[in-house]
């Protein structure tokens, strides 16, 4: 298929995808002439990509076009989506197009409906760090692609250290497959955790700390956070997908549901045993303090959207959530 549509905020995995159709289809002799990159954010911009992409490759190999921050699965005038179909129409057979957007197509969209048709349309989601069953997956799975053995303890401690940061992953797992090459047993936690530096904070740290009212470690962990990039709104939304999972849980608990599967599948828990832990969490706790919690997050995540001062308006929020918890 000839049109290729990504979309995710996953930067990295995006990256690869595009490096990987560029090294498929682009001879590398001819890349200056054969492959071009355009920021098509508006109309015009997305018309000379299509221009440029049904024109014949100039020597070997095929010639890929790729519109970064497209936004044609969400808008797109009447005009623009003929030129679309028209394009995909009468696409050379060594011309490939690819277009990447950080937004979900809109399923009702013309343009989507077009593209479902005529591209293929993947995927490249950071999966939320609080689903640390699917890391680990994610985890076990880039490990074998590259051959490399890990015991569930390993696992474990690389899903802790890493959380979902995919580019960081693969670094790591390149540098445990370096500096263990030829070794046939699985590597241990024991093995890597001098290699693989855990000491990088994360949000469940934070909503850990909130959670038991601990200001200064709730302020420092934040502090931590924003010093290492982190951004504020995928903060928040960690905190409201935990926050969210501990009210789950406490209202199954209060009304009197005891099946872990039945909570599990209720608080959307992929592994019906971590339901034991988060049980613990929450004792001491009850629903109308998490409740409050939540609406506290909604009202952070309107601020940080309408451009209010990220270190201060979350700072603000943390000391209000931990206040909040203790009550």
């Amino acid at each position: 298929m000839p049109v290729y549509f990504y979309w995710g905020d996953d930067d990295y995995q995006i990256s690869q995808a595009v490096k990987k159709l560029i090294d498929t289809h682009v001879d590398p002799m001819w890349r200056d002439f054969n492959y071009v990159k355009i920021h098509a954010t508006v109309d015009l911009e997305v018309m000379d990509g299509l221009n440029q992409a049904v024109t014949s490759p100039f020597g070997m190999g095929n010639r890929l076009t790729w519109l970064a921050d497209t936004a044609i699965a969400q808008r797109c005038s009447e005009s623009l989506l003929a030129e679309l179909e028209r394009t995909f129409n009468h696409l050379p057979v060594d011309s490939y197009i690819l277009f990447t957007a950080s937004n979900k197509p809109d399923g009702r969209a013309k343009s989507t409906k077009l593209l479902q048709k005529y591209a293929q349309i993947l995927e490249f989601s950071l999966i939320p760090p609080w689903k640390t069953d699917a890391i680990a997956q994610l985890v076990k799975q880039a490990a074998t692609e590259i051959d490399l053995k890990l015991s569930s303890d390993a696992v474990d401690l690389l899903v802790d250290a890493i959380g979902n940061d995919t580019r960081r992953l693969t670094m790591e797992l390149q540098k445990l497959q370096l500096s263990h090459y030829g070794q046939t047993k699985p590597l241990t936690a024991k093995e890597i955790a001098p290699l693989v530096q855990a000491s990088a904070h994360n949000s469940l740290q934070l909503a850990s700390a909130i959670r038991t009212s601990n200001i200064s470690q709730a302020l420092t962990l934040v502090a931590e956070l924003l010093r290492n990039n982190e951004v504020g709104l995928r903060i928040c939304a960690t905190l409201v997908g935990q926050f969210r999972t501990w009210l789950w849980i406490k209202l199954m608990q209060e009304s009197g549901e005891r099946d872990d599967k039945a909570i599990a599948d209720a608080a959307e828990i992929g592994n019906p045993k971590r339901v034991y832990f988060l049980k613990q969490e929450v004792q001491g706790l009850n629903s109308q303090k998490l409740m409050r919690s939540l609406s506290i997050l909604l009202r952070l995540e309107a601020e940080l959207k309408h451009g209010k001062d990220e270190t201060a308006t979350l700072q603000t929020a943390i000391i209000e959530l931990c206040q909040a918890m203790a009550k």
